[in-house]
């Protein structure tokens, strides 16, 4: 499933100039990780309590890609189950990588499947969420 290019460009834009759930959380160890290729930097915070992500935020730098990426993550995944949210990021790595199409379950986000048919782009997009499988996988999840 394809959003209209327009509207995929509005999603990214609005993400990019207004990102959404930014900035460290108390307490909560947060995960960096960069892109050497092409300098985008993102940190993941995920607060999880009884299985479920209460506050998921984000802090960065980087293309509209990372960074729209990571907002919309952020508003995706915040309230989900671990279940739901490791279902969902993996809908949406099949999408980016091209391994299959967007579903409707994926809502703003189907806004970054344009970024399959960008080999270098990839990356972008799914930093953050290689940041977010981290931070899920500690120990204490």
């Amino acid at each position: 499933m394809l959003l209209p290019e327009t509207v995929a460009k509005q999603i990214i834009a609005d993400h990019q100039r207004r990102p959404r759930h930014t900035g460290a959380l108390d307490g909560v160890p947060g995960v960096t990780l960069d892109n050497p290729g092409c300098g985008d930097q993102v940190t993941v915070w995920a607060d999880v309590q009884g299985g479920r992500i209460g506050q998921l935020t984000f802090s960065g730098k980087g293309c509209a890609i990372s960074q729209s990426s990571a907002s919309l993550m952020t508003v995706a995944l915040t309230g989900k189950t671990l279940p739901e949210a490791r279902a969902l990021a993996g809908q949406f790595r099949a999408m980016v990588m091209g391994d299959a199409e967007g579903t409707p379950e994926l809502g703003d986000l189907l806004a970054l499947a344009g970024v399959s048919r960008l080999h270098a782009r990839r990356k972008c997009a799914l930093l953050p969420w290689r940041a977010l499988e981290q931070a899920l996988d500690t120990p204490d999840r």
